[in-house]
């Protein structure tokens, strides 16, 4: 065995090691969507106080009428009463968890090191659960108490209250749900410093309805009138956001589900008339047509460990950026949301440059590479193949991701720049996360996943084999484990898009389209419902 080998053994095992951690640090962790459907919820309850009026659109009122539903207030109760529900429960989970790993670590278990990385996780993710509990049952009081349950509400407030007895500080929810609990008191007790605890602690109809309830009680009319005028314009807003956020992903569904079936029955109808020389039906075309692969399977083995795993989970962000930043003096705990981007983003390019020159010092001796390698064509039909697949992928990731809801219940975890995305008000802090998101990872991640890993497969595997090998690698990189199914959705439809056009432009348009629209619906979602 050569020292290569050793080296890239002792390697493969860190990296198996930190992405399982990370995995299993994922698991407690909530989805974005969880978070994404809540916000959608918001936007719900800001479009159903719009009333508009006779100089409004019949289209726009109409808009708010179909989006909008019945009975919007007991939608979101349900909702919220759902979303609590599983937070105490995943957190009960995780607090036995916890505990258990803590009773191993006082024995003085052999795996010590290990369960001190996962204790580590647990209590993370505790934390993070119990403000998110926090924040779900301050909401859903209000919501309580704007549906007539106000002794349901101030149950609510009391429970959270309770469980904090020897904790409560300024800063704590304990705080707000006092404050609420008061001004929705029979009688009411108003605290000294109400409204600005309402104005920090909530934010969108939340706030609205809690201030418009304190207004009420101090018989400040000048104060409630100007506050739902400013209602009326954000639901006004609402209303328009929530028409692009619903129709344009449904027209889309619509036409992807429409050219899915369309492709099917041609595949079905002409499937033996397979030519892999590039002509014949659409779905067959290079179907079976493998490249020249002229290195084995630990040169793919290199690139991915050492240029993938090792540069971005170890080197980058235990080594470099670290000695950067004590060197520069700048502490990322203290970033906003712009630094945190830029931060994001040039971590991300050192990520590229250092994976991609693994690549190249890998791949440099077999050069010239054969014909078809890295192929990069502005000419062709690569940019229907990527509109084509994005439509394509659309309804089949959202059918995964249905299915891997019902087993995942909001939690597994998400891609850590969403959460910023959706909770982000800078502008620049969005252009910058775009163009890490919808520019940067499509370019990296399609010249290794697609233009490297995939072909290099099929010197083992077919090429549907290697479409679904690389497709899973793809999806276990983003270090989410509820993401992995629908992530290798995605990944099976860029990599049939890229074997069938040979054009790696074709995959990162469609790569790029598909993060475009999240950071879009993030974008519309989080703007609108604060």
């Amino acid at each position: 065995m050569t020292l290569k080998r050793v080296i890239l053994g002792i390697l493969t095992a860190i990296a198996i090691a930190l992405v399982g951690l990370s995995l299993l640090a994922s698991w407690n962790q909530p989805q974005i969507q969880s978070r994404l459907e809540l916000y959608q919820t918001n936007l719900l309850l800001h479009a159903s106080e719009w009333q508009g009026d006779n100089n409004q659109s019949a289209n726009l009122s109409s808009a708010r009428n179909n989006i909008v539903g019945a009975d919007p207030l007991n939608t979101a109760l349900t909702q919220y009463q759902a979303a609590r529900d599983s937070t105490r429960k995943t957190l009960e989970t995780t607090q036995s968890q916890f505990k258990g790993i803590q009773s191993a670590i006082a024995s003085k278990s052999p795996d010590n090191t290990l369960n001190l990385a996962q204790n580590k996780a647990l209590s993370e993710s505790i934390d993070q659960q119990s403000v998110l509990l926090n924040e779900l049952e301050l909401r859903l009081g209000i919501l309580q108490a704007s549906s007539g349950k106000t002794e349901a509400a101030l149950q609510t407030w009391k429970n959270l209250v309770e469980r904090y007895k020897t904790q409560i500080d300024d800063d704590s929810s304990v705080v707000t749900a006092q404050v609420l609990t008061g001004i929705w008191s029979n009688p009411a007790q108003l605290l000294p410093d109400a409204e600005p605890r309402i104005q920090k602690s909530l934010d969108g109809w939340f706030r609205y309805r809690a201030l418009a309830q304190l207004y009420k009680l101090q018989e400040r009319s000048k104060e409630l009138v100007a506050l739902q005028a400013a209602e009326q314009v954000t639901a006004e807003q609402a209303v328009e956001k929530l028409a692009l956020i619903v129709g344009v992903p449904a027209i889309s569904l619509c036409i992807g589900t429409v050219l899915l079936v369309g492709l099917t029955v041609q595949w079905l109808l002409q499937r033996k008339q397979l030519d892999t020389a590039g002509s014949g039906p659409v779905l067959a075309r290079n179907a079976s047509l493998t490249w020249d692969v002229p290195w084995d399977g630990e040169i793919v083995w290199q690139v991915l460990v050492v240029g993938f795993f090792f540069v971005g989970q170890i080197l980058i962000p235990y080594l470099l950026l670290p000695v950067s930043l004590a060197v520069l003096k700048l502490n990322p705990a203290t970033f906003d949301p712009r630094d945190k981007a830029f931060y994001i983003f040039a971590t991300y390019v050192l990520l590229s440059a250092g994976g991609l020159s693994v690549l190249y010092f890998s791949v440099k001796s077999f050069l010239p590479l054969p014909e078809g390698w890295f192929r990069i064509n502005w000419r062709g039909s690569w940019f229907l193949w990527g509109f084509g697949g994005y439509f394509v992928a659309l309804p089949l990731v959202v059918l995964v991701s249905l299915i891997n809801q019902q087993f995942w219940q909001g939690q597994g975890g998400s891609n850590p720049i969403l959460p910023i995305v959706l909770e982000g008000r800078d502008n620049v802090a969005l252009a910058v996360f775009f163009g890490t998101a919808a520019i940067a990872a499509p370019v990296f991640e399609e010249i290794v996943f697609r233009g490297f890993l995939l072909p290099s497969l099929t010197r083992y595997l077919p090429v549907w084999g290697a479409i679904a090998a690389s497709a899973f690698l793809f999806a276990v990189a983003h270090l989410s484990v509820s993401e992995i199914l629908p992530l290798a959705t995605l990944g099976a439809v860029l990599g049939f898009v890229y074997t069938r056009s040979r054009n790696l432009l074709a995959p990162m348009l469609l790569h790029s389209l598909w993060n475009s629209g999240t950071l879009l619906s993030l974008f519309l979602l989080g703007g609108g419902a604060s």
